[in-house]
């Protein structure tokens, strides 16, 4: 068998956003920089502005911005260089005249289930993106245009197997909030916060997060005070405000915290916790477990995989059943016990085993 990757692997990185991070572009930053370490590595880039999330001195290539009508023939250009790999982290690279393997990613499924898409499109991609996720077929024409498919988690993996979306081998890449293990050793609380009882939420404020189950909960939590960190726009905070009860706990809203500002935050939380009905994945789980703070969640599949034996879960209709688990943390050795088991499964979520992953991967085809 070709032992594909020490071949040169090509890997689209123009989903990376130059000015901040979202869910792709992290994912393509943290396992690119993992597998740059690790393997010959080439970027294809869109915008030189990607350069600066990425190791400096990569090797790149520049081509036309996956949103192009030049997409469809993106596959010449690679052609041309002598690509025997390529890697996308989506599932919407033109793949027309390739001579090279091809591994496409889906990440979830979400958005079959809520098909409002991210503000800021415009209404033709609007219109496309709701169209898109009414039936499944396009996203099988899609994926099956590859030689292999990438998820990140066991749950998208069964997902697609139960509704059919590829004829093709999947394999899980596990997502990660950090960009190497060493990010993994921060070192754990030795003790349970004893002053402000904070609650952190990270996270968006649309419908099916139900945000509103965690402000419900705090007239149980008289003690505690709600962080709600994301940006959000005025009339959505004044909705949620609108919910606090003045004999409860607090509710706090910050719109929008830096990274740093995130990390302090959470490291002077009782926990992290959601209330949301669906998931992708769920990187602030990760997040907060990297850094020894319990997770207080819903009880749903992918928080279930995500969290493992370390998380508290909760009926998410329930108000007071996620007070109550929020004060199964109230005793200092039952909390640095969540505390630790919490950094025993971060460690599951790390780009260099993603990026051994993904190697193994590219290996099978």
């Amino acid at each position: 068998m070709t032992n594909l990757a020490k071949e040169r692997i090509y890997f689209d990185a123009r989903f990376i956003r130059h000015d901040h991070h979202d869910g792709i572009s992290r994912f393509s930053a943290g396992l690119f920089a993992s597998l740059h370490r690790r393997v010959k590595v080439t970027a294809i880039i869109c915008d030189t502005r990607q350069l600066l999330k990425l190791p400096r001195g990569c090797d790149y290539i520049l081509v036309n911005d996956p949103t192009s009508i030049k997409e469809l023939f993106v596959a010449l250009k690679l052609n041309k260089v002598g690509a025997k790999v390529v890697f996308s982290p989506m599932q919407t690279m033109g793949s027309w005249f390739r001579k090279y393997k091809l591994i496409l990613t889906l990440h979830d499924l979400i958005y079959y289930r809520h098909p409002a898409p991210p503000p800021g499109f415009n209404l033709a991609i609007r219109t496309i993106w709701r169209l898109y996720h009414l039936v499944y077929w396009p996203q099988r024409l899609l994926l099956n245009r590859a030689d292999a498919v990438a998820t990140v988690s066991k749950t998208t993996k069964r997902l697609m197997l139960e509704h059919r979306l590829t004829k093709r081998p999947i394999e899980v890449i596990y997502n990660a909030a950090g960009t190497f293990i060493s990010d993994y050793e921060h070192r754990g609380p030795k003790s349970r916060p004893r002053d402000q009882q904070n609650l952190v939420y990270m996270g968006s404020f649309m419908d099916y997060k139900n945000v509103e189950v965690l402000i419900a909960a705090m007239i149980h939590l008289p003690d505690y005070n709600l962080q709600l960190l994301s940006r959000i726009s005025p009339e959505r905070q004044t909705e949620l405000a609108a919910q606090v009860n003045s004999q409860g706990g607090t509710v706090e809203f910050f719109n929008g915290v830096s990274e740093a500002e995130y990390h302090e935050l959470l490291d002077h939380a009782v926990a992290l916790v959601t209330g949301s009905f669906d998931e992708g994945f769920g990187i602030p789980l990760v997040e907060s477990m990297n850094r020894g703070v319990p997770v207080v969640v819903s009880d749903i599949e992918i928080f279930k995989e995500i969290g493992g034996d370390a998380a508290v879960f909760f009926d998410a209709t329930q108000a007071s059943d996620f007070a109550a688990a929020v004060k199964t943390l109230e005793a200092n050795p039952e909390w640095l016990a969540a505390s630790r088991k919490s950094i025993v499964q971060a460690q599951k979520f790390n780009w260099d085993r993603s990026a051994g992953e993904l190697i193994d991967m590219i290996n099978r085809l």
